[in-house]
């Protein structure tokens, strides 16, 4: 069972949230869908629903900084102990995880590519765009990070 003891959490939009060592994620689902209703509660993501995005949760060998528990609330609910707080921007609605992305360039063909990206691969993008070579970045060195997916630059530089 899952009790407030058992948890490092950060709320807001979202409410993240940390289990102590070895304490039962299903369970603290459960305990979390059970009381949804009540609590304004649209989406819980765990286990692979969370290492498709982030790292693995959980301490060495995995990530400690990933969350055991991203708890999404219904759109219009915030979660937050503030009196003064009315609204949110940014979360993780599907309105603030997708953003419509523009790139001009004489050298690219006009398309309109619907693909799941990350914004780690902007920055690779524009220099390739601009002529430079995205590995020169220590970042794209360390991950691996590839250009935009239909840019018609991933094949040049990666």
């Amino acid at each position: 069972m899952c009790r407030r003891q058992h948890v490092s959490h950060a709320e807001d939009d979202i409410s993240v949230l940390w289990l102590k060592p070895g304490a039962d994620t299903l369970s603290a689902v459960n305990l979390l869908e059970t009381n949804a209703a009540r609590t304004g509660l649209g989406q819980i993501f765990f286990g692979p629903s969370i290492a498709t995005t982030w790292d693995t949760p959980g301490l060495p060998p995995n990530d400690p900084r990933t969350p055991d528990i991203i708890a999404q609330p219904n759109v219009g609910v915030v979660y937050t102990g503030s009196s003064k707080k009315q609204a949110e921007h940014g979360g993780f609605a599907q309105d603030d995880t997708n953003v419509m992305l523009l790139v001009s360039n004489p050298r690219i063909k006009p398309a309109s590519i619907i693909s799941f990206v990350e914004t780690a691969q902007l920055a690779p993008t524009i220099l390739s765009i601009l002529g430079l070579d995205p590995k020169d970045l220590t970042a794209v060195q360390a991950e691996g990070t590839p250009v935009l997916p239909g840019s018609g630059f991933e094949k040049e530089r990666n």
